[in-house]
């Protein structure tokens, strides 16, 4: 059963005491999910096939609850939508609030490097480190919960389970939540990352290795010791060991050592029984098997991605599965990633907050704040919050964020100065208005997410970041005058420019747009111009916003006219010099799940209607496919 202890806050339906709240399963955290008021059960059957996605995306957007598909068809019931807000977040951590994890992490960080002239001080530090000694994966004996029933030989069938396939023109079903456990064949360190899996057939699916990933790494290491290399994907259990997959970890430090910290107690590991792995003995599902590097890749995808765009089709290695297990009362977790905002953009807020007072102890004591933008999907848009005190100072803090794990990904990066809000949209409109972006510029070249699409390279190309922590304070946008047509330019969006200073045209990707002649004519003081899709015509700030940043490469689609910035952000055709050969279309879901997900919204007793917010994106895609 959970544990609780220590203090207490208040929740929808009481006083809940708790430091930590431990989970023995994943169906103990939907059962306080249901308790808080922050869980839906839908008792008819709901499709794994597009139908759940559908429904899931339009619950997320709209703020909603956790949803426990209970009819699925398998007899697994599917949880989605477990950490889409704050609170949800927090109580999978085990806390009253987001703020009090890395409130703890500071507590721990203050203690371990403030002075300690006497012996007392000293000795006050040992009930710290008897605490950390508990944090620390402990290996026991026998089988765990998750190896409560057993699947070998013929019947560890993946078609067994609830795999969900989220849109259209993804290349299967996918698992979307797995926790794929290998080990470092040299040094036997541990690494648990989240890689979405492909079903390939009954017994075999893709394993989507980056590049970059520890998991790339430590497949390479098994190739060139021509080994077989032993994996096992865990899903479920407490859902702390979900967040942990996910965080930003340096290479070589143990997942579930972070997971033991933010339970307050170890994570119980059980061997495997087809491979020599140790697994946490309380998830819900543990998938056996291995990968051989000696065989060949294979085609996977496309994937409807958290960049809000399919990721198309690539080569990557096949997983091969020995055995699957799992809990009598086992939950199936899910997630469906797609245009923002979606499920994970919660899971990276309670990581930039997790993390900052260690990016702070490490690299830049100087930062204050660091905020992810839901638009920016994580890795294209950072705003950070710093104490510039020397010159060169800012330029110095970028460079190393740049380098820092996860952050190379970044593509545009906003420097505000010290006590500026970065999470309050109109402070860092602000302070764009009051800045000159040709001077604030920093740009540079380096690692890009493998998903970003817009790179001409795959996982290389242009970073840009803006100094702003010298904006004018309460600048004001002058007028804009009578605009109109220039350059092949005939559409055209002002309302960004009175706070942001930005000004939304709008023309095909195929048309000789001429942005520096619309600029000097129409409108010379903006800030910044971005050219988008017509089709995008009407979207809302924030939805340009994604686009502008996923569809443009810094060093290839950004310039000025005078000290207007200029950003085409529309879509990059094939046979265009120095553009991708392959752009993918947004994710959207297909006319006929729409409509059948419309037409049954009653029998899933989800409450009032909320429509697909896919029919406002419909007119993005210029093809049916994956692929533009």
């Amino acid at each position: 059963m959970h544990i609780l202890r220590g203090h207490c806050f208040f929740g929808d339906v009481g006083l809940i005491l708790v430091l930590w709240l431990m989970y023995g399963s994943l169906r103990e955290f939907v059962d306080i999910l249901e308790k808080e008021g922050e869980l839906v059960r839908v008792g008819t059957f709901v499709d794994p096939v597009e139908e759940m996605a559908e429904i899931a995306d339009r619950v997320v957007k709209a703020g909603g609850k956790a949803l426990l598909f209970e009819n699925t068809g398998t007899g697994f019931p599917v949880a989605m939508n477990l950490f889409g807000s704050d609170r949800r977040m927090a109580l999978a951590l085990g806390a009253a609030t987001l703020d009090e994890v890395p409130a703890r992490i500071d507590r721990l960080v203050s203690a371990a490097i403030s002075p300690k002239g006497t012996l007392g001080e000293k000795l006050a530090m040992l009930p710290v480190l008897g605490e950390a000694s508990r944090w620390f994966p402990k290996k026991v004996r026998g089988r765990g919960e998750c190896q409560q029933v057993v699947l070998e030989g013929d019947g560890a069938r993946l078609g067994a389970l609830p795999v969900l396939k989220c849109w259209p023109a993804d290349g299967g079903r996918f698992v979307t939540l797995p926790m794929v456990n290998t080990v470092d064949p040299d040094t036997g360190i541990r690494n648990v990352g989240m890689y979405r899996m492909q079903l390939l057939g009954d017994r075999e699916t893709g394993m989507h290795w980056h590049m970059h990933k520890t998991g790339a790494r430590h497949y390479e290491a098994y190739r060139r010791a021509g080994r077989r290399m032993p994996v096992s994907v865990c899903l479920g259990g407490d859902p702390v060991y979900t967040y942990a997959a996910t965080a930003p970890l340096p290479d070589g430090v143990d997942e579930y050592l972070l997971a033991g910290f933010l339970r307050g107690r170890p994570v119980r590991l059980v061997r495997c029984l087809t491979n020599d792995l140790y697994v946490p003995s309380d998830c819900d599902f543990v998938i056996e098997g291995y990968v051989d590097p000696a065989e060949a890749k294979v085609v996977e995808g496309p994937f409807g991605d958290h960049t809000g765009f399919y990721s198309l089709e690539d080569m990557y290695p096949v997983f091969h599965v020995t055995a699957i297990t799992h809990r009598r009362d086992a939950v199936w977790p899910a997630t469906v990633v797609g245009i923002p905002v979606q499920e994970d953009y919660y899971i990276a807020k309670a990581t930039e907050k997790i993390f900052l007072a260690p990016i702070r102890l490490v690299m830049q004591p100087d930062l204050e704040e660091l905020y992810m933008p839901a638009a920016g999907v994580a890795h294209n848009l950072a705003v950070v919050g710093m104490r510039s005190r020397y010159p060169g100072h800012v330029r110095q803090t970028v460079s190393s964020l740049w380098g820092a794990g996860q952050m190379m990904f970044n593509k545009y990066m906003l420097v505000a100065p010290a006590g500026a809000n970065v999470r309050d949209e109109s402070v860092v409109a602000s302070l764009v208005r009051g800045s000159d972006l040709k001077r604030a510029a920093i740009a540079g070249e380096g690692p890009l997410d493998v998903l970003d699409h817009a790179a001409a390279a795959t996982g290389y190309g242009g970073k840009l970041a803006f100094d702003l922590t010298g904006a004018e304070s309460d600048a004001v946008m002058p007028p804009l005058g009578d605009m109109t047509a220039a350059g092949g330019i005939g559409q055209w969006m002002t309302d960004l420019y009175g706070e942001w200073g930005v000004v939304a045209l709008f023309a095909e990707p195929d048309t000789d747009a001429d942005m520096s002649a619309f600029v000097v004519r129409n409108c010379p003081q903006a800030r910044a111009v971005a050219l988008f899709d017509s089709a995008a015509y009407g979207l809302s700030g924030e939805e340009l916003l994604w686009l502008a940043t996923a569809n443009t490469d810094a060093s290839r689609d950004v310039s000025f006219c005078g000290s207007v910035l200029l950003a085409d952000a529309r879509t990059k055709l094939a046979g265009e010099e120095g553009c991708p050969s392959r752009f993918p279309n947004p994710t959207v879901a297909s006319e006929e799940i729409a409509r059948r997900v419309d037409e049954r919204w009653a029998e899933y007793g989800l409450g009032e209607f909320i429509p697909s917010p896919s029919e406002k994106y419909r007119k993005l895609q210029r093809s049916s496919g994956a692929a533009v």
